[in-house]
């Protein structure tokens, strides 16, 4: 395809990653951002081998690595002391690991891979809304304190989050909040638990906590960190937390199932400031993309963060609008190009999601009950064992179907640095 000129609405991890791409096979790319800076703030996030596939094709994984923190497992202890979950990458491929990292340290990672002056940035931007026309699309934008403008692109990216108002209507099947969500907090790292594996601790369906190795920030590399998540329900958002004698409490709540945790917490936990809110949203589009205009990342198919997917399938995202775009001749013929590539993954892992989250954030004492009793021995029947490495690692494509990850590492000549 010529050069396009290009808009990308939002600087996430989709938005960002298919800044990289684009922009290295000679397309004019600008990016529209709401937030004035790119501070990127936000939970820790862990890449999965299919993310970090992307990395190396995006030429930016050592830059990852000097960042982030290699995970080479994911257990998840009941209250009783035994094993629920027990998941080694290796199970999958004995070179596979995860990468716990901050977000302000990936958008670090991705900015860097980006082509020196490739890039048009309007920080501190709204965009209004998006018309597409026989001949493009007309984005209309306000920054701060002037008045609307418009300006005509080629094609329009919209990849500005779960919360999207610019995603066209028709598209949407389903677009509600999860009613369950977390409170979080980054904190100096963990070292009463082992700093290479995520762990989560489970009591029914109904508590769930996860310890993230998380990594360092570009402005204090040598201060490691975790993240930490204690899920409940958003009606609970408002009281949870609110005073120091109520984590006072928490924490020795938390002590008297998981005392190698309470023992991390007392020592970093000083005050209620320290805990955000995080609130999901269930996203499902009948499709992603027609004619000139696309959508991308969570905009496109928001889900509980179950899976541990988010991140990498933004990355997922935008590896395959750069192979589209790069391929077709012409918009039209892009999107059965994306389609192909992302809509049996998109699909299998919203599917996935909506079935498992009610396991591990739901009132449901007889979901509770049944996991406990038929995870274990799932693990223990190596088809399965491997199966669920796979979905976890971020390469199932359907029940019986898998990315070849070969593909995803595959460079050319315009996307090398």
């Amino acid at each position: 395809m010529k050069t396009q000129r290009i808009a990308i609405v939002g600087a996430g991890t989709a938005g960002l990653a298919s800044a990289v791409l684009l922009s290295r096979q000679g397309h004019q790319i600008t990016l529209f951002e709401q937030a004035a800076q790119l501070e990127n703030v936000g939970a820790g996030i862990l890449l999965q081998p299919s993310g970090l596939a992307v990395f190396r094709h995006l030429g930016c994984f050592d830059a990852a690595m000097a960042l982030g923190a290699p995970v080479t497992a994911l257990q998840g202890q009941l209250a009783n002391g035994g094993l629920l979950v027990d998941h080694h990458y290796r199970d999958l491929n004995v070179d596979d690991f995860g990468l716990g990292m901050h977000r302000a340290a990936l958008c670090e990672v991705l900015v860097g891979a980006l082509p020196v002056r490739a890039i048009d940035w309007c920080l501190a931007t709204t965009v209004l809304s998006v018309s597409e026309q026989a001949d493009g699309v007309l984005l209309q934008y306000q920054q701060a304190s002037g008045v609307p403008q418009t300006q005509h692109f080629d094609a329009v990216l919209i990849a500005n989050g779960a919360k999207s108002q610019l995603r066209p209507q028709a598209w949407v099947l389903l677009d509600r909040p999860y009613p369950w969500g977390a409170i979080w907090s980054i904190l100096p790292e963990c070292e009463t638990l082992d700093r290479q594996v995520l762990h989560q601790f489970y009591q029914g369906a109904h508590t769930m906590m996860g310890v993230l190795p998380t990594g360092a920030v570009p402005s204090q590399p040598t201060q490691r960190l975790s993240s930490l998540f204690w899920s409940i329900p958003t009606t609970q958002f408002a009281t949870w937390g609110q005073h120091p004698e109520q984590i006072a409490a928490w924490i020795q709540g938390v002590g008297q199932f998981w005392p190698q945790a309470a023992e991390w917490l007392a020592q970093v936990v000083t005050r209620p400031e320290q805990f955000m809110r995080a609130q999901y949203r269930d996203v499902i589009l009948s499709h992603f993309g027609a004619g000139r205009l696309g959508v991308l990342g969570d905009a496109a198919h928001a889900m509980s963060p179950q899976l541990g997917q988010g991140v990498n399938m933004a990355l997922l995202d935008a590896w395959a609008i750069g192979r589209a775009v790069q391929q077709a001749q012409d918009w039209d013929q892009v999107w059965p190009y994306y389609e192909q590539w992302r809509a049996p993954s998109i699909r299998f892992y919203q599917m996935m999601s909506r079935q498992l989250t009610p396991l591990y954030q739901s009132n449901r004492r007889d979901l509770g009950v049944l996991r406990d009793l038929a995870f274990p021995w799932m693990y223990r029947i190596p088809w399965l064992r491997r199966e669920m490495a796979k979905t976890i690692s971020g390469f199932k494509m359907g029940a019986l179907r898998e990315l070849d990850r070969s593909v995803l590492l595959e460079t050319s000549e315009s996307n090398k640095r």
